[in-house]
């Protein structure tokens, strides 16, 4: 499977895991619901990276993801850090979500989830408007 297979594929599940964790949002299992919201969200970014870049990043930091998109898109470094700085405290709770689903005893409430599924739903567009503008000034 060459690399821009892999990108559909994982970005597919990002949006299946997006999907799932509004449905799990609706049904009250907000430890799940944002589990898979920051997974949806590192897979996404993870996709973005290996199209780029044609490797797999290994991090799980949501941060250090975006500033790998700092150097893919140079030219949108600022627009970039201007989001990661307006939202550091929501990106910070949201990687906190894979460790705390894996290790620690830490239950989310109704609006914490939903707070943090509306984020990562959030975080996505934000990338895939910087991937549209990006190809769009692409010489043909």
């Amino acid at each position: 499977m060459n690399h821009l297979k892999e990108v559909e594929l994982i970005k597919k599940r990002s949006k299946i895991m997006l999907e799932d964790a509004k449905e799990e949002l609706s049904k009250g299992h907000y430890d799940l619901a944002v589990f898979l919201a920051e997974q949806a969200v590192q897979l996404y970014l993870k996709a973005v990276i290996l199209r780029e870049t044609g490797t797999m990043s290994r991090t799980h930091t949501i941060r250090d993801l975006m500033g790998a998109l700092r150097v893919i898109y140079p030219h949108k470094m600022k627009k970039i850090d201007d989001f990661v700085k307006q939202n550091r405290s929501l990106f910070i709770r949201l990687e906190e979500t894979y460790i705390s689903s894996r290790y620690l005893f830490r239950e989310y409430t109704k609006d914490e989830a939903k707070e943090l599924v509306e984020f990562a739903d959030e975080v996505i567009k934000f990338v895939r408007d910087i991937e549209v503008s990006n190809a769009a000034n692409e010489p043909p």
